[in-house]
């Protein structure tokens, strides 16, 4: 699909994907003037053939049309840090898991000054957001073999068998998973948020259309400048909104000027507004992926539940708490058996650290908005090695749940990370050795109250000394919810655009 650019917009929304998407339409819907700007494609509506098909086939991560972004020489081996560049964003790619974490993950927010942010705040904007991002809930008796035998035994681990995974004051237990998945198909955040508004006149959404900065006029944004078509164009604004992502919208304002100028003043940027949290505050969950030999009998009960139809990868999910943990839970478990692989059989189980302690960065590393930007993540870091021990006993769990009598001839021996692996110290050094995330990445913009020097937007998703200037994605996260965050972004998105339509009735 293609569009052309406008002179000017009431509200500029840089990024279609998971927030963008809802923030855009949410303001559409209103009957503001919205420019929705997205550096990939604009496929178009549901249904269109030009809709890659690994983008909208459920059985596949999607990975036609990436940022290319990765870790780079952090570390020996490369970490690929996977996002959609195109319409819907990384909704377009996931694995459709969609969970909303705890109660205490946002009123935590609230209770540090974040007006507007606490749980009963967002339940109706989650309730919403599952409506429209059709999202459905499975039953027990549909999930597969591989899933089932996990979800079986988790009582004898102290985890209760639970009917879902979304009740904010429920703690530990293991539950089906809710899905944005109908007929096969992936629903993403521009099918769900986007079409029913494609057609309002008031409504131009652009694609391959990339944000290269913010232009600041004193003090106020004023417009975007943008590469389209192989031009370089300036498009006025009377707000922008950067919905880039964790990675993206950091950037973006690094490279308008807005940021630490000590890390801008060495690649010749502007140095419009000294704002040092600009980047800072990154972090994701990291994971652990552990797989087992399986066995005959799965083998055989997987090969015909997948003869009698579509079996998904990603179906239910444990919550547990470590040691460190006293609120809730801090543990995701994530039984996983990939079924696109077609004879490759791998039998595998995921463990994730919800809460972690380590804290990384984002950065630009030159003024082309088309070089990638420098993502450390800086997993395990921590200085009292906290996330690596919540690994750790994650991992102890799932070994005690597959060597109980219910599941050790299921599932087989471990395979990797293997036996080698069996003591305490030795599966500690493992984990240094080859840190994994979770695909969660949020934090790089994150919110606090004026007087914060790390803040970078206040409650109400403002860049704090710019006026007409706002963030609203994964990245104003303060800290991460106990969540896989698809669901929660979709909310910030809601929440955001809330705000902005509040302050725009007269």
């Amino acid at each position: 699909m293609t569009a052309m650019l406008p002179e000017a917009a009431e509200y500029i929304v840089v990024g279609g994907g998971t927030a963008g998407s809802v923030v855009a339409a949410r303001l559409a819907e209103s009957g503001h003037d919205v420019l929705l700007l997205e550096a990939g494609p604009d496929f178009g509506p549901e249904g269109d053939p030009s809709w890659p098909a690994d983008f909208v086939d459920a059985t596949r991560l999607g990975r036609s049309h990436d940022w290319g972004y990765d870790s780079g020489d952090t570390y020996p081996w490369t970490v690929g840090f996977e996002r959609a560049r195109a319409i819907g964003g990384s909704s377009d790619v996931n694995g459709c898991t969609q969970t909303w974490g705890h109660r205490r993950d946002y009123d935590a927010w609230a209770e540090a000054g974040l007006d507007g942010w606490a749980a009963d705040d967002l339940v109706p904007l989650f309730e919403e957001g599952m409506r429209r991002m059709r999202v459905r809930q499975f039953t027990a008796i549909e999930l597969t073999p591989w899933q089932h035998t996990w979800y079986d035994a988790a009582p004898t681990v102290g985890m209760p068998r639970l009917s879902t995974l979304n009740d904010l004051d429920e703690a530990a237990g293991f539950a089906p998973e809710a899905m944005n998945i109908q007929d096969g198909v992936r629903v993403n955040a521009a099918f769900a948020y986007l079409d029913p508004v494609r057609s309002l006149p008031n409504l131009r959404i652009v694609g391959d259309a990339l944000v290269d900065r913010v232009v600041v006029d004193r003090g106020v944004a004023t417009g975007v400048v943008v590469r389209h078509r192989g031009e370089v164009v300036v498009v006025r604004a009377g707000t922008v909104v950067l919905a880039g992502g964790a990675y993206n919208s950091p950037t973006i304002l690094q490279r308008s000027g807005i940021g630490a100028f000590a890390h801008l003043a060495p690649l010749d940027l502007p140095l419009v507004h000294h704002l040092p949290g600009v980047g800072e505050n990154l972090h994701d969950q990291p994971f652990l992926l552990m797989s087992f030999a399986g066995s005959d009998r799965m083998t055989s009960e997987m090969r015909a539940a997948r003869e009698a139809g579509w079996t998904p990868d990603e179906q239910a999910m444990g919550k547990a708490a470590s040691r460190f943990e006293t609120e809730a839970f801090d543990l995701h478990f994530l039984p996983y058996s990939p079924t696109h692989r077609g004879d490759e059989k791998r039998w595998s189980v995921g463990t994730s650290a919800l809460l972690p302690r380590s804290r990384g960065f984002v950065r630009v590393t030159s003024a082309d908005p088309e070089a990638k930007p420098w993502i450390d993540h800086r997993f395990l870091s921590d200085p009292e090695g906290i996330d690596a021990a919540m690994l750790a006993e994650g991992a102890g769990i799932l070994r005690e749940l597959a060597a109980s009598p219910a599941m050790a001839g299921l599932v087989g021996a471990e395979i990797h990370p293997g036996p080698s692996t069996f003591t305490r110290q030795a599966l500690t050094a493992h984990l240094y050795r080859h840190p994994d995330n979770y695909w969660h990445p949020v934090g790089s913009c994150r919110m606090g109250v004026a007087g914060d020097p790390l803040a970078v937007v206040d409650a109400r998703a403002r860049v704090h000394g710019i006026e007409g200037l706002r963030v609203a994605d994964a990245s104003i996260m303060p800290r991460i919810p106990r969540a896989t965050t698809a669901m929660p972004t979709i909310v910030v998105g809601e929440n955001v655009a809330r705000m902005m339509l509040e302050e725009a009735t007269p």
